[in-house]
């Protein structure tokens, strides 16, 4: 049987102070394409500026979900859920020493 991959669902501050959001299985590897500019669309014209932080979720739906529910809020309310989220404790490696839920 095939070990389950955790997903993550993250949130992205831009250098306009907008806020990305997003999930992957891989946060490191997906944050630096952020950064260098092979992410997604929408931060290749507004640059990450710091990863605001990530929650884990057991299954691609259910990072799904929380994604959706997460882009219904306005951007205050996205500041206070990253608030509850971890946080990166290395700028340069967003994930290190975070281990899942």
């Amino acid at each position: 049987m095939k070990a389950a991959k955790t997903w993550y669902l993250y949130l992205i501050e831009c250098v306009d102070g907008s806020i990305y959001t997003g999930i992957t299985v891989d946060l490191e590897a997906r944050y630096a394409a952020h950064q260098n500019g092979s992410g997604a669309r929408y931060t290749r014209s507004h640059p990450p500026a710091r990863l605001l932080g990530f929650e884990t979720h057991r299954d691609r739906s259910a990072a799904s979900k929380a994604e959706h529910k997460a882009k219904q809020l306005s951007a205050p309310e996205k500041r206070l859920f990253a608030s509850t989220l971890q946080q990166s404790e290395n700028t340069s490696s967003p994930v290190a020493g975070q281990t899942s839920d």
